[in-house]
């Protein structure tokens, strides 16, 4: 399933607060996207049609709920990019960015330890 750019906003309102109505995403991802109102239902109609919501009844109202974790969206999504981009391959990835973004120590820290802690479970 793919789910698009403007798509994923509701996903991320839904995977942050929870089950929520049409009313509640148009609030929280209308505004900060300048989207009206049948902006974010047609998108909650697409992701029903998906099958990455669900709409339950509850309370007198419709909340709607993600079916898609996000774990798995982020690792589709990622592996769609790595394959994309990088034919697959992981190690491309991260020289990429080495090479044309600056680092932080931070980051450069953690990377290490990632590497460390793979090592030491193969």
């Amino acid at each position: 399933m793919k789910i698009s750019a403007a798509e994923s906003c509701i996903m991320e309102a839904l995977w942050t607060r929870g089950p929520s109505t049409a009313e509640e995403l148009v609030r929280e991802t209308g505004e900060a996207q300048n989207w009206g109102e049948a902006t974010v239902k047609t998108l909650i109609n697409r992701l029903l049609k998906k099958k990455a919501l669900i709409s339950e009844r509850s309370e007198g109202r419709v909340r709607y709920r993600p079916l898609v974790s996000r774990t798995d969206y982020l690792t589709v999504e990622s592996q769609g990019l790595l394959d994309r981009l990088f034919g697959g391959e992981l190690s491309p990835l991260v020289a990429h960015f080495a090479k044309h973004r600056d680092l932080s120590p931070d980051e450069i820290a953690r990377l290490k330890r990632l590497i460390a802690e793979l090592e030491d479970d193969g």
